[in-house]
């Protein structure tokens, strides 16, 4: 038996990094067997079948986390120099190799023990909550003692990793001339771009880097993300994560009083088991919709949404209604489970495993089949992942449509021939059903379909062309849904994900950076009117349970928009900043302290900032923030996000 595999040629440092790799492979899935095996009992509904689709999805996570952990020695290992075949050079390389790694050997080992306790794999938030402690080397010792056995695992891999290391040795070429540096030169720039991949988790355009919330592709329930996941990639992702803190400004019969996040239906006598849509519209902020504007240009503005503007005339909408974010990512969360993004994206937070109370989990539950249509390439925006931890069983992307001919070339399926899929599917779904859908024709660099070229309005900005046509698909869309048995049944929601380019003055303040349409429209029902109620993404959820009747107690963050009692409030955030209405009002807060107000009935362009003048508004609008804020933080921070 060969005690050392020597490697010669001068492709041997591409080679040489293609075997540690596979080696570090193999030793995370060790560690992920291990973290599970020492867990076990913490997952009982993990069967062989899960485990498998959970070690084969965490390659995934696993070579992030490789890449990042190894890019100094990678980089050591692909410089194009005959120098780096020194063996001194050598051997610096196998101490940076075995350190480095040795290190996410250890985070992965603490987490064996650690687990049980948070119930989530270690974040880089870890270091802000042991960074005041006064004793930290004596809990050091004390872990150490503790978990002694977890020492001896350490240094046993580590041991392993550094012979296996050794079994592989990079030989000098024979000759180096001009063919050695031409392919150590094409060595680099292919380990270069396999990296960037590597680490992104794709080359797509359509594809976000990859993070936390993308383990829910590969679990039924989100406390199993951490099987899939690594300690190095989660803390990796999280260094500089958003890490809420909790808030105590009312006691818990007081904060509940001021703003309950538990609801149950007044009238749960008799569940009416409508089918229920969500359309979801790439950037069709308000601003576009005709019949949400008849005040401009003195009535005359007609908007870029025929179609939408005929649906409005049949059904429930409001005159005052905005997204919780400003992001695509922001809005399944706040449509679909009623959890606003604060700071930073839901899904991307060190909460994102948190288990929460979604409207398909909900129906489902009470015998309705789900689905989820988006015509991008399936895990683009990370919805895959998310519809998986809401509960919807079935996911119809770009994959499922299976025909690159109505493919436009960068985010997915044009609108209309996928819309007109998605009607075909839903003929196929059991009644009653939930399906969901999220637009994509809308979005930069701002296309239409060749033979649609010149038929819709182009407007000041050239989002309004693809409205235009999103807007004709839709009317499609309602053509042949009318036709199926399903349509009189069903309950229909469209908002819009955010706003996006805009160019009347109104939509250009801060308020209106977040206005968007949200209307219901029940073909056999007599849902139809205007309000003035404030709404926003994260009624929804609420709205169509209590209409629908539902029967039991659920969580959600917003309110029921057609409950004219209630005095709702809506919140959105830029960066720190909270951005507050309730009322007429319209306030912003930073710094733990209001910082603007604003009549918005008397004042849209925000001329006259009442801060000061008008204190007792001031004081009730920062009463019900506070509220919001400690229930929000609360919840997150302790996994606190369904009735229980």
């Amino acid at each position: 038996m060969r005690s050392r595999w020597n490697l010669s040629g001068y492709w041997n440092s591409l080679l040489f990094l293609g075997i540690t790799f596979v080696l570090l492979l193999i030793f995370y899935a060790l560690l992920r067997l291990g973290f599970y095996g020492v867990n076990h009992s913490l997952f009982l509904h993990v069967d062989t079948q899960s485990l498998l689709t959970m070690f084969v999805g965490g390659i995934r996570f696993d070579t992030v986390a490789i890449l990042y952990v190894n890019i100094l020695f990678v980089l050591l290992q692909i410089i194009p120099a005959p120098f780096k075949y020194n063996l001194i050079y050598q051997k610096v390389c196998k101490w940076v190799f075995v350190i480095t790694n040795s290190i996410g050997i250890a985070l992965s080992l603490i987490d064996y023990a650690y687990y049980p306790f948070t119930l989530k794999r270690t974040t880089g938030t870890v270091f802000g909550q042991f960074s005041n402690e006064q004793n930290l080397g004596k809990l050091t010792v004390d872990f150490l003692l503790g978990y002694w056995y977890l020492v001896v695992a350490f240094v046993v891999l580590v041991c392993l990793l550094a012979w296996c290391y050794d079994r592989v040795k990079l030989l000098r070429p024979v000759k180096m001339g001009w063919t050695f540096y031409l392919i150590q030169v094409l060595s680099f720039f292919l380990v270069i771009f396999l990296f960037v991949g590597g680490v992104r988790g794709g080359w797509a355009h359509s594809t976000r880097p990859i993070t936390l919330s993308n383990a829910g592709d590969y679990v039924k329930n989100p406390e199993e993300m951490s099987i899939v996941l690594n300690t190095p990639f989660s803390i990796l992702k999280t260094l500089k994560a958003i890490q809420l803190q909790e808030k105590n400004y009312f006691s818990p019969q007081e904060v509940n009083e001021i703003y309950p996040v538990v609801h149950q239906s007044k009238d749960s006598s008799s569940f009416q088991k409508l089918n229920v849509v969500f359309l979801i519209l790439e950037s069709f902020g308000k601003e576009h919709i005709g019949a949400l504007n008849k005040h401009i240009d003195g009535g005359s503005y007609k908007g870029y949404t025929p179609f939408l503007d005929s649906l409005i005339e049949e059904s429930f909408t409001f005159n005052r209604s905005y997204a919780n974010g400003r992001k695509s990512i922001d809005a399944l969360p706040s449509v679909i489970t009623g959890v606003p993004s604060v700071g930073e994206p839901f899904v991307l937070s060190i909460y994102s495993g948190n288990r929460t109370t979604s409207i398909a989990k909900l129906l489902g539950d009470e015998g309705y089949e789900t689905a989820f249509f988006h015509g991008a390439p399936n895990g683009s925006m990370g919805f895959s992942a998310y519809t998986q931890l809401a509960g919807i069983k079935h996911y119809f992307g770009k994959n499922e449509y299976n025909n690159d001919a109505d493919f436009d070339g960068i985010w997915g399926i044009w609108d209309e021939p996928f819309m007109q899929f998605m009607a075909s599917k839903m003929d196929d779904l059991a009644q009653p059903f939930f399906a969901s859908f999220f637009s994509l024709s809308s979005h930069h660099p701002f296309k239409v379909p060749e033979h649609y070229k010149d038929v819709f309005p182009k407007g000041p900005v050239p989002l309004q062309e693809p409205i235009g046509y999103t807007d004709n698909a839709l009317r499609q869309f309602f053509n042949k849904a009318s036709k199926s048995d399903w349509y009189n049944n069903t309950l229909f929601v469209l908002c819009a994900d955010h706003t996006s380019l805009s160019h009347l003055p109104e939509y250009q303040t801060l308020p209106n950076t977040f206005a968007i349409p949200i209307i219901f429209y029940y073909p056999g029902g007599n849902l139809k009117g205007v309000s003035d109620k404030l709404v926003q993404q994260m009624d929804i959820m609420p709205t169509v349970l209590n209409y629908l009747k539902y029967p039991k107690p659920y969580f959600a963050f917003g309110f029921d928009a057609f409950d004219k009692n209630s005095d709702n409030f809506v919140v959105n955030t830029i960066g720190d900043t909270f951005n507050f209405f309730n009322g007429d009002y319209f306030m912003t807060y930073n710094d733990n302290k209001p910082t603007s107000l604003y009549n918005l009935r008397k004042d849209k362009m925000l001329q006259e900032n009442l801060l000061e003048s008008k204190q007792s508004v001031r004081d009730s609008l920062t009463q019900k923030l506070h509220a919001f804020m400690q229930q929000y933080n609360y919840g997150m921070i302790h996994n606190k996000l369904v009735a229980e």
